[in-house]
């Protein structure tokens, strides 16, 4: 089993709230990560999706507080939407009994419907009765190998890394894409047909790590504008696709005002084309943009609750990849993403470095060694900076 970073996090989060919900979408080691809290306290683990489960919540209050001194894991909470209502009265009444924290732990496969049916019910109020913590694919820092190649290209859902042969690892892929299209997106969004969604992926996959045009995606689906936008949020909403917004600041320059696209899970944007091997992946178009959205996928995933992620780019070509505003002493840093061993940093980047003054600065490369590459910019490999960027929050967690 490979250790999960979130661990000390949920953890945590137990210690000091009556519920917690740790979202993720599906597959991603939500289940396994539950069971192995829950070995080390007493402990209830209920199946949404099993009728039987969710038959034994029939009355859900007799039946919860009957065990009113375990942890309760709900899986697939959202499989039962009236509960959200019952546990604001189980959580409130807990707590004049004295059972303040380390009550229910619920696991959602996307954080739209956990959050709408939550917020429906006040459970998220300001009397604090949940936290969210946000359970991503294997990332940078979790596996050892090196190079990252394997994660590259299989992604980082369990069974696609942990596959035993790449062929089997793009199947499995295969498999999931579909479950989501048949499945998962007519439980969780509007009634999009399935085909009409797979293209609209397809689109975002060729355009990975470009500027969104709505109106160009719409026109290719015979759509409106607004209708593919909102197709995009689901996905978004989902897990399955990140929109990194523009900088924006009173600079006096032009600045880019549309996001950017990227499919999240770099397995998945491999799949979705038919990548089977590495040798594949590296001869492709979509390797440089598939390595940048890995890149940035590992270094927000890393950092602190409460991160600004965006990038900076001017109408006259000046550009920073991704720019994380982490606040306080750490001010903001500057991120170049090259997939070369020997990156060399644009003009574009230098202009941008003067524009902004962030703190610190890096050219993130498809190698390992650290090295100054520019008075003030440092080369360094994924993993690196990504432990340098998750080691403050996460030593605080223990």
């Amino acid at each position: 089993m490979i250790p999960r970073n979130i661990l000390p996090l949920v953890n945590a989060a137990l210690a000091r709230q009556a519920a917690v919900a740790i979202i993720g979408p599906r597959q991603v080691g939500k289940t396994t990560l539950a069971h192995q809290i829950a070995a080390d306290r007493p402990s209830l683990y209920l199946d949404l999706e099993d009728a039987s489960d969710r038959e034994k919540l029939a009355e859900p209050r007799l039946y919860l507080d009957a065990h009113v001194d375990k942890l309760v894991i709900l899986d697939e909470i959202h499989r039962v939407p009236a509960l959200f209502e019952t546990l604001r009265g189980i959580i409130d009444a807990g707590r004049r009994a004295g059972h303040r924290t380390g009550r229910f732990l619920m696991l959602g496969s996307a954080s739209i419907e956990l959050l709408r049916q939550s917020s429906e019910t006040s459970i998220t109020d300001g009397a604090g009765r949940i936290e969210y913590v946000d359970l991503s694919p294997f990332n940078a820092t979790e596996v050892t190998e090196e190079p990252l190649t394997p994660l590259w290209l299989r992604g980082g859902f369990p069974d696609s890394f942990l596959a035993a042969t790449d062929t089997d690892s793009l199947q499995w892929r295969r498999n999931f894409i579909r479950t989501y299209l048949e499945r998962d997106v007519p439980m969780f969004g509007p009634r999009i047909p399935a085909e009409t969604l797979e293209r609209l992926w397809m689109m975002l996959v060729h355009n990975q790590g470009t500027l969104l045009n709505a109106a160009r995606l719409a026109s290719g689906l015979g759509v409106s504008g607004p209708t593919v936008t909102s197709y995009i949020g689901l996905l978004v909403d989902l897990l399955l696709v990140r929109r990194l917004p523009p900088f924006h600041a009173n600079l006096g320059k032009r600045l880019v005002k549309s996001p950017k696209t990227y499919v999240r899970d770099s397995g998945l944007l491999h799949a979705l084309l038919g990548l089977e091997t590495l040798d594949d992946l590296l001869g492709h178009p979509v390797a440089g943009p598939s390595w940048e959205g890995l890149v940035i996928e590992n270094l927000i995933n890393a950092s602190p609750s409460g991160t600004r992620a965006s990038f900076y780019r001017t109408a006259a070509g000046a550009e920073i990849d991704l720019l994380l505003e982490f606040g306080g002493r750490r001010g903001t840093w500057a991120i170049e993403i090259k997939k070369s061993l020997a990156p060399k940093t644009d003009k574009g980047f230098h202009i941008a470095l003067d524009d902004l003054k962030p703190d610190r600065a890096f050219v993130v490369y498809a190698g390992t060694e650290r090295y100054p590459k520019a008075p003030g910019i440092e080369a360094i490999g994924l993993r690196e900076l990504a432990w340098e960027i998750a080691a403050g929050h996460l030593a605080a967690t223990g």
